[in-house]
């Protein structure tokens, strides 16, 4: 694997070149403009999957769970531009527009290919040539600026996000814990995520699922991975991940003791089964 990601002024910028496939999940930190020069990124949260093609771009909603599959083509590296939307900024701008207020549901906007678009990221390419520390940070802050302003005008609708300050509330622990169970992330930022303290989180969790929060996400990834190897016919070796596990090895002994067969066998007792 070589990756290169390397931050610009104020880390409103990120530049990222990836030579390998590679696959990672994360808490979305700040509101995120990601725009795709070459290659294909698949992003998977809980609203559902997403593939962004080279020359569009998507809008990802700070503090939601996303899995981010970084994806080379024909032999060239994926190479891809995140722009952070910094919320001081954002608060000063809407703070001029105190009626956008509607909670904005949909986490997740994507953008097909736009002349603005490609504008705006050609000029954020030349920001990661000059290199850290080359540019003035208030010229990259009017880039920013001007990101906001063409995303309101492809979008209007994306005021509803963009205009969204509020930390998490205290959400419907199952129904989050069933839509987001397959993140591999810790137990801590679960709690954050559903708006509760780690004591409340189990506390809470015990009281919904009458067992440990740890011992209840293993099962639950182990009935997804079963059924993506039987029903979708992937190899272990790839459902193991889409599943939430981190480590290959913890998967497979977990699997066997959990069905009491190896992941491996598993298409093979379909086919008898049929």
């Amino acid at each position: 694997m070589n990756e290169a990601e390397v931050k610009y002024p104020s880390g409103i910028f990120l530049a990222c070149r990836e030579d390998q496939q590679q696959v990672l999940e994360q808490v979305v930190p700040e509101h995120l403009l990601i725009y795709i020069y070459q290659g294909t990124m698949n992003i998977t949260t809980a609203e559902g999957s997403f593939r962004v093609n080279s020359g569009e771009c998507v809008l990802l909603g700070r503090n939601q769970l996303g899995k981010f599959n970084k994806v080379p083509e024909d032999g060239n590296p994926y190479k891809a531009a995140t722009v952070f939307l910094d919320r001081t900024i954002l608060k000063g701008f809407y703070s001029g527009h105190p009626e956008i207020r509607k909670p904005m549901l949909q986490r997740t906007i994507t953008f097909k290919r736009h002349p603005l678009l490609e504008n705006l990221f050609r000029s954020v390419s030349v920001f990661s040539e000059l290199g850290e520390g080359v540019v003035p940070e208030e010229l990259a802050r009017l880039k920013m600026q001007e990101a906001v302003t063409l995303i309101r005008t492809l979008n209007i609708a994306a005021d509803d996000l963009l205009s969204d300050f509020s930390e998490p509330h205290k959400v419907d622990l199952s129904d989050f814990m069933q839509k987001n169970f397959m993140f591999n992330i810790p137990i801590s930022r679960f709690a954050y995520l559903t708006g509760r303290s780690l004591a409340a989180f189990k506390r809470d969790f015990r009281k919904n699922f009458n067992m440990p929060p740890q011992r209840w996400l293993t099962a639950q990834r182990l009935e997804l991975a079963h059924f993506l190897i039987a029903e979708r016919g992937m190899k272990a070796s790839a459902a193991y991940v889409d599943a939430g596990f981190e480590n290959f090895s913890h998967f497979t002994f977990a699997f066997k003791k959990h069905f009491g067969y190896n992941a491996s066998a598993v298409m093979s007792r379909q086919t008898h089964k049929t």
